[in-house]
């Protein structure tokens, strides 16, 4: 019998460890993924997918049916500059 182990949200996030994403001035691309993103905005993936579905603070583009999240608007949001 397994014992059922919970995670809370908090815990979930710091076993993301931060060398799976690079520092958000570093990132040279026009998009990330919703989980990428979640990291960086330190909310859950859901709400991301329900800012998506209402328009509500970051409208993310829709890419083979994924969503892709412009760092562009995840930067103006957190108020972060772009390393020179």
């Amino acid at each position: 019998m397994q014992a059922a182990t919970h995670h809370s949200a908090s815990a979930r996030r710091a076993a993301i460890n931060d060398q799976e994403f690079p520092p958000l001035e570093l990132v040279n691309r026009p998009t990330v993924p919703t989980p990428q993103a979640a990291y960086y905005l330190n909310r859950a993936q859901q709400t991301l997918r329900e800012w998506a579905m209402t328009g509500k603070v970051i409208k993310p583009l829709r890419l083979n049916g994924r969503l892709a999240w412009p760092v562009a608007e995840i930067r103006r949001v957190l108020g972060v500059e772009v390393a020179a």
